[in-house]
């Protein structure tokens, strides 16, 4: 202890000491290897802050309610309320999912060539609950998953938690980010238990083709492994893109999709979503079975908003088809505000998007004078214009950025007037 400590103050810290020693508490294994790699570089780039004085705009958060301007189906919400009045959803559901809710579901999901039954759906918190099921229930220490780069962070972080890695397989800039299957193929390993395909994509806004899709089938079938289908953005695709349910091409590959209601009834945080078992040939019988297993985790998913999603998905289909097609061409006018406006700036370059919510900007640093790479663009760009974008980098992909172009179009065109002029202030 320094001498001019006052003995009064020495007692209890070095008491606390020796108590802290005798307790030793350490983290579970799986706590220290949950960390999601995202908030490195985010908290770097949000410590630096904005220095202009500008209202923010961010344009980094995959959640199509912060601006308020695009809301749930009216019919939804009116099926809560009747819910909650009603006072008979306030109790425990089944682990895995209230049986109409799941009924309901799968009647929703299913195509022709595809079709399930509420046995084959598992209801779950929220989608990243659904893939946190899928991952969970197939990987064990040591194994892997192949995983697109650019990607959704989470799946790494979940594969991790459960002491797995992932191997990533490339999604090709220069082809609409469809993926490379003839890399994809290569990277597969003995520990490989399944193949993740996010389609359409985040951070990419892409829709496969159905020549990708069974693409990646052919692979799957030849090296004997599952494949984990996110296909959370499957409702919000662009004229022109059609969305193909990877299940709905093949009758022997068995496919654990996952869907749910954050993305496409405007509800993320009401925390339901899904899983969905294809398995036509029983290939998947066991892993259904622990997949219910780790249902069990959680007790079963929100009861209340599951005995509304029934309601809606039962009796209000031509509404939700409406409601659709309104949200989804707000989503594309976003998108095409973001191109017109975005292919303007100096030192970027685009990828145009076929769906969902994002779009991937490239950066060229050999345009600019003091900007090397992606991060440091985001970091600029906030603490000069008070305009947060995502640096490519959080998602595998190195000198592009990520946008969220849900916000209202007058806050899009400020937002891009400003990027705009922070690429002339910087070209070379």
């Amino acid at each position: 202890f320094p001498f001019d400590t006052p003995m009064a103050s020495m007692e209890p810290e070095a008491k606390r000491a020796k108590v802290t020693e005798a307790w030793a508490i350490r983290p579970s294994l799986r706590a220290q290897r949950t960390r999601n790699p995202i908030r490195r570089i985010v908290d770097k780039i949000q410590a630096s802050g904005s220095q202009c004085g500008k209202e923010m705009i961010p344009l980094s958060l995959g959640d199509p309610t912060v601006y308020g301007n695009l809301l749930a189906p009216e019919q939804l919400t009116e099926a809560v309320v009747q819910q909650v009045r009603g006072r008979r959803a306030n109790g425990y559901g089944h682990s895995a999912g209230l049986p109409a809710a799941r009924a309901a579901v799968a009647k929703f999901m299913s195509t022709e060539t595809s079709p399930l039954t509420g046995d084959d759906i598992i209801m779950a918190s929220g989608g990243s609950g659904a893939l946190e099921l899928a991952i969970s229930g197939l990987v064990n220490e040591g194994d892997n998953i192949l995983v697109p780069r650019p990607g959704f962070p989470l799946y790494q972080v979940i594969a991790e938690s459960n002491g797995a890695s992932v191997i990533e397989y490339p999604l090709l800039a220069e082809k609409n980010w469809q993926a490379d299957v003839e890399a994809m193929e290569a990277l597969v390993t003995e520990n490989t238990k399944a193949i993740l395909v996010n389609n359409p994509s985040n951070p990419c806004g892409s829709v496969f083709s159905q020549e990708t899709l069974k693409g990646i089938l052919s692979v799957a079938e030849k090296k004997r492994i599952p494949i984990i289908a996110d296909e959370i953005y499957g409702e919000m695709v662009f004229t022109g893109q059609t969305f193909t349910p990877i299940a709905s091409l093949t009758s022997t590959v068995p496919v654990i999709a996952m869907g749910g209601m954050a993305k496409m009834f405007l509800v993320p945080g009401w925390r339901v979503g899904w899983l969905c078992i294809h398995d036509r040939n029983g290939i998947l019988t066991d892993a259904r079975q622990g997949f219910m297993n780790l249902s069990q985790l959680i007790l079963g998913s929100n009861t209340l908003v599951q005995a509304a999603l029934e309601q809606v998905l039962t009796n209000e289909q031509d509404t939700l088809v409406e409601f659709n097609r309104s949200y989804v061409a707000a989503l594309e006018s976003g998108a095409k505000c973001s191109i017109d406006m975005l292919s303007k700036a100096r030192g970027l370059s685009l990828v145009e998007p076929g769906g969902a919510m994002y779009m991937m900007v490239r950066v060229h640093p050999e345009s600019f004078v003091d900007i090397p790479d992606d991060k440091e663009f985001a970091q600029l760009l906030l603490k000069e214009e008070a305009v947060f974008v995502l640096p490519g980098s959080c998602f595998g992909a190195p000198n592009f950025f990520r946008i969220v172009y849900t916000a209202p179009q007058e806050k899009l065109r400020e937002a891009y007037d400003r990027i705009i002029q922070f690429c002339d202030r910087h070209a070379c």
